[in-house]
């Protein structure tokens, strides 16, 4: 799915009706307000709970403290999100229930108007300052780590000729004036967040699944095997990449997304081959394509 941000529809704080009471589908995500993951979790229906890490808020809808979370996974620009991944794999037995993408627009923020030649100081996550590295050199502005976007945005209250980078959301919420927008280096910057529950979503007419799986060592062209079975049915697949098993040197883990649902009957028989052909498989879930604008 892809949010309108600029509509500004906050359409959470859902309550649900059950057996007479009330219960709160709460939303898990990486925090805090006013970063790119806040902007995915606005598209949910529920209310919305940060957390400081990822893990946090996986281990959160794990112990059922929230019904889902939403976590970076990858981004067009500087990847997969290893963490994400990694959790998937190894540590938490989760579904991905939905996917949001969202385009990474960057502004520069200030606690006041100024003039954008007198800012030679920017504070703001990594990621953020690497990807408007051209920007910031050309007018000579000195780059300082944050935390996050939203932590950046606080500091810079009350400072003169100091600026932030973040959302038009983050602005919003700490009274900030906007002095240049869109000053990313590269435009189609997009990041593909996750939603995670205990549970898969049901099959719709536009799917996705991915997959996670590991290869036997003693094998050669199993890989090429694996992917030949897609290609023989025709299953078009959509990312192929692949993560150090943490095995050892040389020991891989392969993360596959193709088109269709897990309990569509041709997928459920390639699955089934695939998992007499590789020494692990796991399915990260099945669900709704994402529209891209």
């Amino acid at each position: 799915m892809t949010c309108n941000h600029e509509s500004k529809v906050e359409y959470y704080n859902i309550v649900y009706k059950y057996k007479g009471g009330l219960i709160i589908d709460s939303i898990a995500f990486l925090g805090p307000n006013g970063t790119f993951t806040h902007e995915a979790a606005l598209c949910l229906n529920g209310e919305l709970v940060s957390y400081c890490s990822i893990p946090s808020v996986m281990k959160s809808v794990e112990e059922e403290i929230n019904s889902k979370g939403v976590v970076p996974i990858e981004n067009s620009v500087e990847g997969p999100v290893g963490l994400t991944l990694d959790l998937l794999v190894h540590k938490f037995n989760l579904k991905i229930e939905r996917e949001i993408i969202i385009s990474i627009n960057h502004n520069l923020l200030s606690s006041h108007e100024v003039d954008i030649k007198d800012v030679r100081d920017v504070y703001s996550h990594s990621q953020a300052l690497a990807q408007c590295q051209n920007y910031l050199e050309i007018r000579n502005m000195k780059p300082h780590f944050t935390l996050s976007t939203a932590a950046a945005a606080k500091l810079i209250g009350g400072m003169e000729n100091v600026a932030a980078i973040g959302t038009l959301k983050v602005a919003e919420l700490y009274d900030l004036k906007v002095i240049d927008r869109n000053i990313q280096d590269i435009d189609n910057n997009q990041t593909r967040f996750v939603v995670l529950s205990k549970n898969d979503h049901e099959i719709t007419d536009n799917d996705k699944t991915s997959i996670v799986f590991s290869i036997f060592d003693d094998n050669p062209g199993g890989l090429y095997d694996i992917l030949g079975i897609f290609a023989k049915n025709n299953i078009n697949l959509t990312k192929i990449e692949s993560r150090p098993s943490k095995e050892g040197l040389g020991r891989y883990i392969f993360f596959v997304d193709f088109e269709g649902h897990q309990n569509e009957k041709k997928l459920k028989n390639v699955l089934n081959i695939i998992n007499t052909k590789t020494s692990f498989i796991k399915v990260l879930g099945s669900y709704p394509v994402a529209n891209i604008y």
